[in-house]
């Protein structure tokens, strides 16, 4: 995290929320984080880049993405962007607008979940967005008030029913801890973040869950939406690249201490989750710091 810069947000302590709404024609944020949660839309900017932890993409017409983190870094850039009529609406709420208490109401549920899947950032179709737009478009118009406020949470509630959301950083890059739940999923996902560096083998795991192999594979699967060998490559990439932002260490240094067991094989499946070399994402995570 040094030199990224830690936004201090117009939100006051008096207000659930903050909104801005921009027209804009080009991103120059520099790379962030905040201890709000937020809620950023954008239209018009096909091309820009996003970058939330340790994903990265280029976004289309329309974009709506939940943080729902104080750590988490993210940016957009102009990337291939070459619109001039962009418009940005962002919405930040702190955490404490749902407190604990009201969030374990069975009412609130799919709300609960949506947050708890936004630490790692979450991104929203475009048949969704359209589907919401009308009421992010109102919330510009009634800002404050006790109306705004139930609009607001009405937003959030129809985005936790959509079942298209797909969440962007990975886990062990946000510093977050996963559960599932399954105790048994819960207690391998709890090893193998300890034995991540090891050679971590399914045997072992499925002792761990008292099934045989076969069966606890096909139940990982099914409890996860992942098999264990994706899972336990998402959980080293994620922190080695956490690793090449936060030390020093050379690429290789961090290829062994994440568990790969060569620097091609790395480098390869580095490659092919993160979009490029693990040197680049080094050096393109720098770019996009604010020097102080």
């Amino acid at each position: 995290m040094d030199n990224v810069m830690r936004e201090i947000t117009p939100l006051s302590a008096s207000d659930c929320f903050y909104l801005a709404d921009r027209h804009k024609s080009s991103f120059d944020f520099p790379i962030h984080s905040h201890p709000e949660f937020e809620l950023n839309f954008i239209a018009g900017a096909a091309g820009v880049r996003r970058t939330v932890g340790d994903h990265s993409e280029a976004i289309g017409d329309y974009d709506l993405v939940l943080i729902a983190s104080p750590n988490l870094e993210h940016v957009w850039e102009q990337g291939e962007c070459v619109s001039k009529n962009i418009r940005e609406i962002t919405i930040q709420f702190t955490s404490d607008v749902l407190p604990e208490p009201l969030l374990s109401k069975s009412q609130f549920h799919s709300i609960r979940r949506m947050l708890d899947r936004a630490r790692c950032g979450l991104a929203f179709s475009g048949l969704t967005i359209m589907k919401v737009f009308g009421k992010i478009d109102e919330l510009t118009h009634q800002q404050r008030g006790f109306h705004a406020v139930l609009s607001f949470l009405e937003l959030l509630y129809d985005l936790s029913l959509a079942d298209d959301s797909r969440t962007l950083s990975s886990s062990s890059f946000a510093r977050i801890k996963t559960s599932n739940e399954s105790r048994r999923v819960n207690k391998v996902q709890q090893y193998i973040a300890s034995h991540y560096a090891e050679d971590v083998r399914l045997e072992t795991l499925a002792d761990l869950a008292g099934m045989t192999p076969v069966a606890f594979s096909r139940f990982f699967h099914q409890r996860t939406g992942r098999s264990l060998s994706e899972y336990i490559i998402e959980i080293r990439l994620g922190i080695a690249a956490r690793m090449l932002i936060d030390t020093t260490k050379m690429v290789a240094e961090i290829c062994y201490d994440c568990g790969f067991n060569t620097l091609s094989n790395f480098n390869r499946l580095f490659r092919k989750h993160k979009g490029c070399t693990p040197t680049a994402f080094r050096e393109n995570f720098n770019k996009k710091k604010l020097i102080i």
